[in-house]
């Protein structure tokens, strides 16, 4: 099997996984209490139009960067999904795709939550970057990363006011020793 075989099949399914995400863990319960602002749709548009976009260019544009990029590229894409995937499942039952919250959810703090508080958007966002890289110019790179990224960071800080709301002081405590989205940075 060749690297562009993998490539591709790993990326559609990725485009797979998302879409089943979206259907799948859309929050449903009665009890829940739905804070989303509309920032599902909004990554949907954002991501949908940024890869649409990258496709497209890397099609008329020369490549810029080196060929070499395309294993690293397809290493990150794998380390994005297993970060994601692992994310998703440590999370269970709580993990929605739109953002909501229930009274009988519990603050995650194992696995990767002990490292970022939001790993499944840093396996995103490092899928954005292998996308990008993967197109190996510099135009694609900057459509396939920062759109998508001003986007996610938008439903981070939705998220987060959702959380601070149903945790409280634990929340806040536990978000003074755990960053974002980069380890040890944000």
């Amino acid at each position: 099997m060749t690297l562009t075989n993998w490539w591709t099949g790993l990326y559609l399914g990725w485009v797979a996984g998302e879409i089943f995400i979206a259907i799948a863990t859309r929050t449903r319960r009665a009890d829940a209490k739905v804070q989303d602002r509309g920032t599902q749709v909004l990554l949907w548009i954002v991501i949908i139009a940024a890869l649409t976009l990258s496709g497209w260019l890397q099609n008329i544009l020369h490549h810029d960067m080196p060929r070499t990029l395309r294993p690293i590229s397809l290493a990150l894409l794998v380390a994005g999904l297993v970060i994601r995937i692992a994310a998703i499942l440590t999370l269970g039952r709580s993990f929605t795709a739109n953002v909501a919250t229930h009274a009988a959810q519990t603050l995650e703090r194992r696995g990767l939550y002990r490292i970022v508080r939001h790993p499944s958007y840093l396996g995103m966002e490092i899928i954005f970057l292998a996308i990008g890289l993967h197109a190996r110019n510099w135009i694609c790179l900057a459509i396939c990363f920062i759109p998508p990224t001003l986007a996610v960071l938008y439903r981070i800080h939705v998220e987060e006011i959702a959380l601070r709301s149903l945790f409280g002081e634990e929340y806040v405590a536990y978000s003074r020793t755990v960053k974002k989205l980069i380890p040890g940075l944000y």
